[in-house]
């Protein structure tokens, strides 16, 4: 299975809250593992929030970091180009979405395209999971 993971899926590998252990089994399932260079910085804007919001303290937050950075190396790192950001452009019109979310949609799809095979795009995002749906990929978790 390859499975694509957008921040709101890779954070729940690094910080327990609900639906962290459904993403450990996917993770564990998946042949491959992939997800857009931002999200490198999206998940590290989301620990500083998190840590701002006081729901870790600054040493779990700092702890997830390290254990992030060094996964990082171990997924697919999609990169961006002009002709994916265009796409996303599009995406964000059409499907209603948030910026960055139109990036993770449309490096799914190129990504989806590459390998000619089904990918599973992950995601707690609501808006993201209903446009990764209307775009024929497959959407996770389940409805």
């Amino acid at each position: 299975m390859i499975v694509y993971l957008d921040a709101s899926a890779l954070i729940k590998r690094y910080v327990a809250e609900t639906g962290s252990a459904a993403v450990g089994k996917l993770i564990d399932q998946a042949e491959a593992l992939g997800t857009s260079v931002i999200s490198r910085a999206e998940v590290s804007a989301a620990f500083a929030k998190a840590v701002r919001l006081k729901f870790v303290t600054r040493d779990a937050a700092a702890s997830a970091m390290k254990q992030f950075a060094a996964d990082w190396p171990h997924f697919i790192r999609l990169q961006l180009t002009e002709n994916l950001v265009a796409r996303a452009a599009s995406l964000a019109w059409e499907q209603g979405l948030r910026g960055y979310d139109a990036v993770h949609l449309a490096t799914a799809l190129v990504w989806h395209e590459t390998v000619g095979q089904a990918v599973y795009v992950a995601t707690f995002d609501r808006q993201l999971w209903q446009g990764a749906q209307a775009t024929g990929l497959i959407a996770w978790p389940k409805a």
